[in-house]
């Protein structure tokens, strides 16, 4: 990927987030329901911010190294989309107590924007989080996993 189109594709992802919580607030005709992510207070079990960090790094790491594997050889194609919405189904069952579930950074900004207060100043965890349990899979993946050549 050209550092244009990864540009692109951030700028995309994150206009995406923003335009689906948009419909979510025309929808309701709220803003109290459009799935911002948290911890304290703003989270179903109360976790801390330490807890929702490593939650967040844990469940991003498993569904990108789920990616990187099931699209890493062709012979996958017929069942990587089945078993990459599978896992990302449980991934959200496992981690809505938690946070919420992010694993996607442009999908928290949207909501965090448009409800603001706590959930606008919580949002840079569903940021970082997210970013390193990608990166931290991508090494575990290359170095670990992938096949030599």
């Amino acid at each position: 990927m050209t550092v244009k189109d990864f540009i692109g594709y951030i700028v995309a992802q994150f206009l995406g987030g923003i335009a689906g919580a948009g419909l979510l607030f025309v929808f309701f005709g709220s803003n109290a329901a459009l799935g911002q992510n948290g911890y304290g207070d703003a989270s179903a079990l109360g976790i801390n911010v330490g807890q929702a960090l490593l939650v967040e790094v844990v469940l991003t790491f498993v569904f990108v190294l789920l990616i990187l594997g099931v699209t890493s050889k062709p012979e996958n194609s017929s069942v990587a989309g089945l078993v990459i919405g599978l896992t990302l189904t449980l991934i959200h069952i496992l981690g809505i107590p938690f946070t919420g579930t992010s694993v996607n950074p442009a999908r928290s900004f949207g909501p965090a924007l448009l409800v603001g207060g706590e959930a606008l100043s919580q949002v840079w965890v569903f940021i970082l989080a997210p970013l390193v349990g990608g990166a931290l899979a991508a090494i575990v993946y290359k170095t670990l996993i992938a096949e030599k050549k």
